[in-house]
């Protein structure tokens, strides 16, 4: 099956092209809108760039398949059979990936408010694919969709249910589709059902998020109304008592100074001036003290999280990490999982310093907890619900 997987950005465009569940192509375009854009296939052992205007969407799908005819990777996109595209926020109207209708563009334009910088862009991709090839099936996969599966007790904030009712004020969740590849993968890994298990997942990267997964369904998880609650993350704040948004307001900051200060300029930044974990590990080897303070307080939050998880879960057979953090930081993953014994994490060091790119194991033996590194692929995931969808799985 040829299934094109699309991710629209305010101004990129990013796909990845399977055939048969095998990713065979992969482009970026960046700076649509902008007097410059920049195109970048990678077909095989070939790279093909390619700079010029692109006023839109519509016009970067233009390219986009100018661009697959000449790698030779696919000479027309009609020959498709679907094109999965990664929308941000699904709200409540999704808890399952869907077919996409005039009935369901309409739904995830409604729930722009609700994520203002994602869904527009994930719409606009939609559109301009739907109008250039209506006779393809074109799939929705929602970030938001894995976690509607959370009980009301875990996404309900406390405080007044009106505020939920008027303006869809509760915990939704984001990352859902790498956590669910992942929960998927890890069980495949230790050959055991994922019915059968209780995993925590962590989406490490510069957006960071926790699940905790229990039998396969997503029962809690970190980011909450916004990608802003939960873990500490490369420049967003995670978790902060409310109270000090009002206080920044009598001190001088504004709505918008307050929402950039929060998003774009604290955690990992904002205590050391860099959102890089490979940075901020190379400067606390040298001794740099804020750096060292940023490791602390990013690790000291997964591990609270993960304390909660396993509360919430009841047992726990699995800690999976991913993200390219988890993937690649030894030392996160070292100085998260070396204080865990209460849980019955058994951490091996030798094991954690061997894990390479497939990812791998690094418990020890008597460990009752699997330690495991899982290479997320959210583009696959998606390519997978394309076929779930369409009857093919």
């Amino acid at each position: 099956m040829k299934i094109l997987v699309i991710n629209a950005g305010s101004s990129s465009l990013k796909c990845q092209y399977f055939i048969n569940r095998q990713s065979v192509v992969s482009a970026l375009i960046e700076r649509i809108g902008e007097r410059e854009a920049k195109a970048t296939l990678h077909y095989r052992h070939h790279t093909i760039t390619h700079e010029t205007s692109l006023k839109d969407h519509h016009e970067a799908l233009a390219l986009l398949g100018k661009l697959f005819a000449l790698s030779g990777a696919l000479e027309d996109f009609s020959t498709l059979d679907a094109i999965g595209h990664r929308v941000v926020h699904g709200g409540e109207h999704f808890s399952a990936p869907v077919r996409i209708t005039p009935k369901v563009m309409e739904s995830i334009e409604a729930l722009i408010p609700l994520a203002p910088l994602h869904n527009p862009a994930n719409l606009e991709g939609i559109q301009a694919f739907h109008t250039a090839y209506p006779d393809i099936p074109q799939v929705a996969v929602f970030d938001t969709a894995f976690h509607q599966t959370i009980p009301p007790h875990a996404y309900h904030y406390a405080i007044p249910l009106t505020l939920k009712e008027k303006l869809h004020i509760r915990r939704y969740g984001f990352h859902g589709t790498s956590h669910s590849f992942v929960a998927k993968e890890a069980a495949k890994r230790l050959g055991k059902p994922l019915e059968s298990l209780n995993l925590i997942t962590l989406h490490l990267g510069n957006g960071a998020s926790a699940c905790a997964v229990q039998e396969g369904k997503s029962i809690d998880t970190s980011m909450g109304f916004t990608p802003l609650e939960g873990l500490v993350m490369g420049t967003r704040s995670g978790d902060l008592d409310p109270a000090i948004l009002p206080y920044l307001e009598r001190n001088g900051y504004d709505t918008e100074s307050i929402d950039n200060l929060l998003n774009k300029e604290s955690g990992l930044l904002g205590i050391c001036g860099t959102n890089d974990m490979r940075e901020v590990i190379t400067l606390t080897a040298q001794g740099n003290q804020n750096a060292t303070l940023a490791l602390e307080i990013f690790c000291y939050r997964i591990r609270k999280y993960i304390g909660a998880y396993a509360v919430a879960l009841g047992s726990l057979d699995t800690i999976v990490f991913t993200g390219g953090i988890g993937e690649h930081a030894t030392k996160v993953r070292q100085m998260v999982c070396e204080d865990l014994g209460i849980l019955g994490v058994k951490y091996d060091d030798d094991k954690n310093e061997a894990v390479g790119a497939e990812g791998g194991r690094f418990h020890q033996d008597e460990s009752t907890v699997s330690l495991l590194v899982v290479p997320t692929n959210e583009e696959l995931e998606i390519a997978l619900q394309c076929e779930e969808v369409l009857g093919v799985i």
